[in-house]
């Protein structure tokens, strides 16, 4: 037996990984050098180490002082709320990094356009910023239907795609997709949560879902179902809304038929708001439990306005730890940037996803070094390693490009407020 083969094996796993990204990486023009090492659970304890090949060409977007990335996401319209929160988020760890000096000396600069959630401004948004703003890399969007109409656009220049705010199934698809790269956790991985915890906590038997009419509705309704089926369940009721609007009562009604126990939410915060007031207002005593693409800080505020009883009870899972506790180092950073950023922005969990992506996108170009390019910058984010931002981790490798599997459960209190759960509280315990 080889004296290899008595390794532990996340040595091995981890020495492998650098194996496999030195070779990923040379490929793609960047030298990653000699000093990487592995720590005993196999991650890479000095990234920084992975020095770019003198011969490099800068690409778009790339100068001698700054890089530009670009931002098609929602400012105004129904989804608004999510767009603002990913584009402060991000803004924030970019003046983090500025703020130190850039990154090899290039200050990071963020264009951002209104698409309002619409696909045909998405597209229209996306060929601006590549082809006339001529940015390096795209980061942020939001939204399954505007990603699926922006991407192909992405996709014909080669240019980066990171960290969409979507948990689509088919942005998932690492070989179909090599220019996309993502943070978060998949609807299928919140759904599955979502009806483990309904059924497990709170023995609910009847579950039922609505759902915006596009790909995005389509996306969790399909998790939905998927989880049931592997607990030989039935959907108890669907119910549906157009886009972009507050038309749920029909959809409503469609639920109440089926006389269901819980609903699963899959939209935006204004109609998702809106269903569970009307729900209220006429007595049906449903368990509520959302995605987190709702935009949780704005649903709260929203159902506050809109019912008496606010949002008070409602579930709504999360893809990134509690933006308000400072005891999570990944959190702490965050409140530091933002708070150097914005002394007046409020801690949320879209604008601490926008954090945690503007961060992986620095960790791409640091570990690129000074001469950067796409294919390095893509090559550094799928390696088969560890990325520790700040004990957030996130996990991709040759034919994985999602960075975490982590779904959180929340819950909105009696103030409005929310609180981090590990299980879903009975309303008669």
């Amino acid at each position: 037996m080889s004296s290899i083969s008595k390794l532990p094996t996340a040595i091995l796993r981890g020495i492998a990984g650098v194996v496999a990204t030195a070779l990923v990486l040379a490929a793609a023009g960047c030298d990653p050098g000699a000093g990487a090492a592995v720590n005993q659970d196999g991650a890479v304890l000095n990234p920084v180490s992975l020095a770019p090949s003198p011969a490099i060409a800068a690409d778009p977007g790339v100068f001698e002082d700054r890089i530009l990335f670009g931002q098609s996401a929602a400012f105004s319209g129904p989804a608004s709320e999510l767009g603002i929160g990913m584009k402060l988020g991000i803004e924030a760890a970019f003046a983090e990094a500025n703020r130190a000096g850039g990154v090899h000396g290039r200050r990071l600069e963020l264009t951002s356009i209104d698409d309002t959630y619409e696909p045909e401004l998405a597209i229209a948004n996306t060929t601006q910023l590549i082809e006339e703003e001529a940015v390096f890399a795209l980061i942020g969007a939001v939204g399954t239907p505007t990603s699926r109409s922006a991407v192909p656009v992405a996709r014909a220049s080669d240019v980066p795609y990171v960290g969409p705010f979507t948990g689509a199934a088919f942005l998932r698809d690492a070989d179909a997709l090599p220019n996309v790269v993502n943070l978060r956790a998949s609807y299928n991985q919140e759904t599955e949560e979502m009806v483990a915890r309904l059924t497990t906590d709170l023995g609910v038997e009847r579950i039922a879902v609505m759902y915006q009419d596009d790909s995005f509705g389509r996306a969790g309704y399909n998790g939905t179902m998927a989880a049931l089926e592997r607990r030989g369940m039935e959907l108890a009721a669907e119910g549906l809304y157009p886009r972009n609007t507050t038309a749920v009562k029909t959809g409503l009604l469609d639920l109440r038929r089926g006389n269901p126990e819980a609903v699963i939410l899959v939209g935006a915060y204004q109609p998702i708001a809106a269903l569970i007031a009307w729900a209220r207002h006429i007595g049906m005593d449903w368990e509520f439990i959302t995605i987190s693409f709702v935009g949780s800080n704005a649903l709260a505020e929203e159902l506050g306005r809109l019912d008496p009883a606010g949002g008070e009870g409602v579930f709504v899972t999360q893809v990134v730890p509690f933006p308000h506790d400072a005891s999570i180092p990944s959190v702490a950073a965050y409140h530091r940037a933002l708070a150097e950023y914005d002394p007046n922005a409020v801690p949320g969990f879209v604008s601490l996803e926008g954090y945690l992506t503007g961060r992986l996108a620095i960790a791409a170009l640091d570990w690129c070094g000074p001469r950067l390019s796409r294919d390095c910058f893509l090559a550094s984010l799928h390696r088969a390693e560890y990325i520790d931002l700040d004990g957030f981790l996130l996990d991709y490798g040759a034919h994985d490009n999602q960075g975490s599997d982590t779904v959180f459960l929340t819950m909105i209190a009696s103030d409005g407020g929310y609180i981090p759960i590990d299980t879903l509280p009975s309303k008669n315990p």
